[in-house]
């Protein structure tokens, strides 16, 4: 097969324009077109006009001749091989099973993988199901009710599933691993648009389901997943992992051990930097969510196309280089979405931003954050990011008024330097609700100066970005893990053996697609480990 990039068409073109459309490109005869599929599609909003941009996969007779044809047009290359391959197969007997810890986005794909390549991994994870984690975290939102081992951090399905459910990356992948992540949530129930979407998302409710048919076949490979089950000390011998010791008093013995954390799992990374696990500080942002009309952004992004529904709630990306350094940029953007309620611990408050599949609230979310580094903001151990984090967001509870009430201010008050008394025409969608103040009371002199430096910035890419009703609610700080507990070639810690750091809390992915790429490469290094006995 060929494959041709770069094929442009209206927003409203029918199946048969675009199947005209891929035999004009390659100037063949209808009929010389065997057949074709959908790789990508994403959108050209340039000179207003708004185009849908294909690569499209085509089986065509007489391709050799085609491709001389072509010779020199990058638009037009063969197909690559996207398939998995994998590395290895489990021996029929096996003398150990390798435990993998923690069951977010990481922890599923490097179980997955192990299962089917025949390992029967057992999975520990200190949260509860998806379902029932799902009510302890509405008991948050609704009733101000934490439960600190079932929340928006810890459970099956990790934080991803309470967020956009966004499923791109900037990540590097010539292995296409990413299309292995996309085809096994396509077999656990997500819709097939997402393997061709140039930015696809599922939302919570879809990935709740996936989830569960996802763990249900690892199992039937002969898995475990064990719930509330928190590991809270490693087993170490001569450099080398032996197991984990659970909060009950059990232990699982494995020569094998996969650290799937979140990027919460703060008592974990102490416990292991007591156990001198090597770890070391390393950058992440800190910021607010700031909330618009869904309305506005789909108006300034889409223009007289603003609404159409094949383009749906429109989103954003927006960077600025302050003055003094530091680096501004919209995070994690959930379009339709709602701000929500996202601690760990007590008496803390932490915001995060998630969509459904229909992206059809009022408003649109994301993270306006400012970047900080160990170096300049958080000297000291590979723990200082992890204490600078929580004394920010225990000031963010004092001044929200406690009972996880989050504190608020409209972004024009902001820019003016005053407090908020009230709301203007933007409802927060932050539950279990917010107390109106001043955010520059708790945010650091450098993040509220390059904040403020950016927002005119952002208004002339996003018009109306500046409203003076927007929200800010405060704080947005665990955009990445503050520590990276560091592994070798091998994807081993680089002073354990047979432990495999992996994903978003040992600092190895951001986000669900990331998460799952790292996880299917630790199962491929834990496999090939066994199989060599190393």
């Amino acid at each position: 097969m060929l494959r041709i990039s770069e094929l442009k068409l209206p927003l409203d073109h029918t199946p048969e324009e675009l199947a005209a459309a891929v035999a004009d490109f390659l100037k063949v005869a209808a009929e010389d077109v065997r057949g074709f599929t959908v790789f990508k599609r994403s959108y050209d909003a340039r000179k207003g006009v708004m185009s849908l941009v294909y690569i499209i996969d085509v089986d065509v007779a007489n391709e050799d001749k085609l491709f001389a044809r072509f010779k020199g047009d990058r638009r037009v290359a063969p197909t690559p091989d996207t398939n998995y391959y994998y590395v290895g197969q489990a021996p029929a007997e096996l003398k150990q099973r390798p435990v993998v810890v923690g069951f977010g986005p990481c922890g599923i794909f490097a179980a997955l993988i192990l299962a089917q390549m025949g390992f029967k991994p057992i999975v520990l994870e200190r949260g509860k199901e998806v379902r029932q984690r799902t009510k302890d975290t509405w008991g948050l939102w609704r009733k101000s009710q934490l439960n600190t081992e079932s929340n928006v951090q810890y459970g099956e399905g990790g934080a991803g599933t309470f967020s956009d459910g966004k499923l791109y990356s900037q990540i590097k992948d010539p292995r296409h691993l990413g299309r292995k992540v996309l085809a096994e949530f396509v077999k656990a129930g997500a819709p097939e648009e997402i393997l061709y979407l140039a930015r696809p998302h599922i939302g919570t409710f879809r990935l709740v389901s996936m989830v569960e048919n996802m763990r249900a076949e690892i199992i039937a490979l002969g898995g475990e997943i064990r719930f509330e089950q928190r590991v809270d000390d490693v087993i170490l011998e001569n450099g080398r992992i032996r197991g984990v010791k659970l909060a009950d008093g059990g232990e699982v013995l494995s020569d094998y051990v996969v650290l799937a954390l979140g990027h919460s799992a703060r008592d974990t990374f102490q416990m292991l930097e007591k156990r001198g696990v090597y770890m070391e500080a390393k950058p992440f942002s800190i910021g607010v969510r700031i909330e618009h009309p869904q309305s506005l952004i789909d108006q300034a992004r889409w223009g007289k196309y603003a609404g159409h529904p094949i383009l749906g709630a429109a989103d954003y990306k927006l960077v600025h280089h302050a003055s003094n350094g530091r680096a501004v940029y919209s995070f994690c953007m959930c379009p339709g979405g709602t701000v929500v309620a996202a601690t760990s611990e007590e008496k803390r408050v932490v915001t995060n931003g998630m969509s459904q599949y229909s992206r059809n609230e009022r408003n649109a979310n994301s993270g306006f954050v400012v970047s900080i580094s160990p170096e300049v903001d958080y000297p000291g151990g590979p723990l200082a990011g992890l204490d600078f984090q929580r004394e920010l967001e225990s000031k963010a509870y004092e001044l929200g008024g406690g009972d996880y009430f989050a504190p608020a201010q409209l972004l024009g008050d902001f820019m003016a330097g005053k407090p908020s008394s009230k709301l203007g025409e933007v409802e927060p969608s932050y539950k279990p609700g917010v107390t109106m103040t001043d955010l520059s009371r708790i945010l650091p002199d450098f993040c509220v100066e390059a904040m403020r430096e950016a927002i005119p910035h952002f208004a002339r890419q996003i018009r109306g970005y500046d409203l003076y009703d927007a929200v800010l609610t405060g704080l947005e700080t665990r955009t990445s893990s503050p520590l990276r507990i560091t592994r070798g070639y091998d994807y081993q810690s680089l002073n354990v053996k047979g432990l495999f750091p992996a994903g978003e809390g040992a600092g190895y992915a951001g986000g669900i697609l990331s998460a799952g790429v790292d996880g299917i490469k630790i199962a491929e290094a834990v496999a090939q480990a066994m199989l060599s006995g190393r």
